[in-house]
């Protein structure tokens, strides 16, 4: 539902840093500020090179003057020791792919004086990356033949005068928050690019549908690829996994149709007989959705699930190069690890030892997995999953963190009002003193899919914490009904009851902490983005005990949202329409209609091409608070979507954000961000 997608946090920089330390000066570790977000790395999209000898990655980093995240790629030697930067940062540098004798990497960028993406090749020996395609259309994604003598290209067509003439709808789902309106002039097709000829031919065609995730069979002949039409059979909300022959004229095949809006992807098995897929649940349960691993023939027949025992998430998956076992990456209570799925006897086992961290982007070639590690205190870096261990192989962080110190994250369960079990995460100020009662920020997780983890990465819910535990305040994040990470029984608990278990879940953590003598009752802020920013309307309306609350990208009247945000589908199948649901639809939009309740003054935020969650939900309670004399701010950051992406709208945020809470709680002087004392040094 309303989540920030971490497929593009990688914009969302940076967030962590300091200066230099020398070997011989006396560390002075400091607490975050907001002009940290101009010093991190964000490290994103780890690719094994076919031997296994490389890993090569996306760094993304902050150009303050010019006010946007630049990308490289690098690479990495399998042992740790060689780490070097491929190619010189610069806006949307992307999707770094090996060829299949492991000689080039190529990437997606534009090359000097073009407007349009290419797909660049480097020779991984020297020499300068070089344009392999020269196409007119904007490339979306690609994958090389494993013969390595063809790239399978999904592009959609530019057109330059598009900006002046109308867009013509005639579609259910006609929003999309990254693509704006969704017309059937700009659809992803699927496109054959010859290698050596440099010759580009069209493999799909059609008003209708849009194709992604393009796959190769191993013996280079046939194509996978995921085919979502936007009239008729959308109407259900799944989508078709299609194989086409690799040749011009070729005649697609379905031979699946899974329900999967979360993380779609394929991958065939080494002996070409089958494809690996992932797979919601029902349409109705869109925003409960747990992604469950499935396989199905090749050639066509029933599909198999293969992790349905887990009652979790699958969020990643390669095949083993034996073909034996499908390595996956599995969403829990908190964290996410690496597990093997065996797929003669359904067995499914954990790679790693149980911990509070988050891997996630798994890659497999040459018989090496790499991935990508966080945890409370370190940002993304690429880690190689060896022999039941997780070794590090980036380092692109570890200097930012020299000078820093962040707060302890600790672990929370309680019972909500009904007895159900709740689990949280609790993060103390870096200067934390055991018996002293803290004002203390409740920050609630979008979705409601998804969860809150021990992870520190830089998509806004995983940062914000850190620097609100920087001012003084302790952090609580509540993992209520409606998330992932419990299974599938908890997480659709709030279907078409939205504001209800929540709120009881959000207020009992917040009851929890107070008893515990953390909290001060008379300190109590509250706050969150997307779904976040929905419950914080939610939960005023319901309890008047917070002093100051932050609504990003949130809602309230929600039937002001049915045709104006992106997510018609799930009002369809949850809710139902309006005009036959009318009492329900009033019953979920009490934060609005009930607007009078609330005595908490409240800062609303949004983007004004936000189509995921519209502006106008905050413009709306905005209106309502100023009209009962609430005190109440608007803000509104100009070309911005659901997840910002301009670094100084970032920080901004960052700060109107502390300044506003600032502004009605005080915040002791002995937990305001200072230099903190040397460590001292370990044992």
């Amino acid at each position: 539902m309303r989540i920030v997608q971490t497929l593009t946090v990688g914009v969302l920089l940076p967030l962590l840093a300091g200066p230099a330390i020398g070997r011989d000066a006396t560390p002075v570790r400091r607490t975050l500020t907001a002009d940290d977000f101009y010093l991190a790395v964000d490290v994103s999209d780890p690719q094994v090179s076919p031997k296994g000898r490389w890993v090569a990655y996306v760094v993304t980093t902050n150009d303050r003057a010019a006010d946007e995240a630049r990308s490289a790629v690098w690479m990495v030697s399998w042992d740790g020791g060689e780490r070097l930067r491929l190619t010189a940062a610069a806006a949307d540098t992307a999707k770094p792919r090996w060829s299949p004798d492991g000689r080039y990497l190529s990437f997606l960028a534009k090359p000097p004086g073009s407007a349009r993406a290419q797909v660049m090749l480097l020779d991984r020996r020297g020499g300068d990356a070089r344009p392999l395609t020269n196409v007119d259309g904007d490339i979306s994604d690609y994958a090389w033949s494993p013969d390595g003598k063809y790239l399978a290209l999904t592009m959609a067509p530019h057109d330059p005068a598009a900006a002046s003439k109308p867009i013509v709808i005639d579609a259910l789902r006609f929003k999309d928050d990254a693509e704006g309106y969704l017309s059937a002039g700009r659809n992803l097709h699927l496109y054959l690019f010859d290698v050596g000829a440099k010759r580009l031919e069209p493999l799909t065609a059609g008003a209708d549908a849009n194709e992604s995730h393009p796959a190769w069979s191993p013996d280079s002949r046939r194509i996978a690829f995921i085919q979502r039409r936007v009239h008729g059979a959308y109407r259900d909300g799944r989508d078709a996994i299609e194989v086409i022959d690799a040749h011009p004229g070729a005649t697609p095949r379905a031979i699946a149709r899974p329900y999967a809006p979360n993380n779609p992807a394929l991958a065939w098995s080494p002996d070409g007989s089958s494809i690996a897929f992932l797979q919601g649940l029902q349409p109705k349960y869109y925003a409960y959705m747990q992604d469950r691993l499935f396989i199905v023939p090749a050639a066509g027949g029933s599909a198999r699930a293969l992790t349905d025992q887990l009652d979790r998430a699958v969020m990643s998956f390669a095949f083993t190069a034996d073909g034996k076992g499908i390595e996956i990456t599995v969403e829990d209570d908190r964290t996410e690890y690496p597990a093997l799925v065996d797929l003669a006897g359904g067995s499914i086992r954990r790679l790693t030892a149980a911990g509070p961290y988050v891997v996630t982007s798994l890659s497999e070639a040459g018989g090496h997995t790499a991935l990508l590690y966080t945890d409370d205190h370190m940002l993304a870096e690429v880690y190689a999953l060896d022999d039941g261990r997780l070794r590090k192989l980036s380092a692109q962080n570890d200097a930012l963190f020299a000078d820093l110190r962040l707060g302890d994250v600790k672990d929370l369960s309680f019972r909500s009002r009904d007895g159900t079990e709740v689990h949280g995460l609790l993060v103390e100020p870096p200067n934390f003193v055991p018996g002293r009662r803290y004002p203390t920020l409740l920050w609630i997780h979008g979705g409601p899919n998804g969860q809150d983890e021990h992870s520190l990465v830089l998509d806004g819910y995983q940062f914000e914490p850190q620097m609100f535990a920087a001012r003084g305040f302790v952090v609580l994040r509540v993992n209520y009904r409606g998330g992932s990470g419990r299974g599938i029984a908890y997480a659709k608990a709030i279907f078409a009851d939205w504001g209800d278990k929540e709120v009881q879940d959000l207020l009992a953590g917040v009851d929890y902490v107070v008893r515990r003598g953390i909290a001060d009752p008379n300190r109590l802020a509250i706050g969150g983005w997307s779904y976040g920013g929905i419950l914080t309307d939610y939960t005023i309306a319901s309890d008047r005990r917070f002093k100051a609350a932050i609504s990003g990208a949130g809602s309230a009247d929600q039937i002001a949202m049915y045709g104006s945000d992106e997510y018609v589908m799930q009002y369809n199948h949850e809710l139902g329409p309006p005009w036959v649901n009318t009492a329900l639809w009033m019953k979920v939009s009490y934060p609005f209609f009930h607007a009078d309740r609330i005595h908490t003054p409240t800062l609303f935020l949004g983007g004004t091409k936000d189509f995921n969650v519209p502006v106008n939900g905050g413009e709306q309670m905005y209106e309502a608070l100023r009209t009962l004399g609430v005190p109440a701010r608007l803000v509104v950051y100009p070309g911005q979507h659901h997840v910002f992406t301009r670094p100084s709208f970032l920080k901004d945020l960052a700060e109107r954000m502390s300044a506003w809470i600032d502004r009605f709680i005080a915040v002791r002087a002995e937990n305001q961000s200072a230099p903190l004392p040397p460590a001292l040094p370990q044992r």
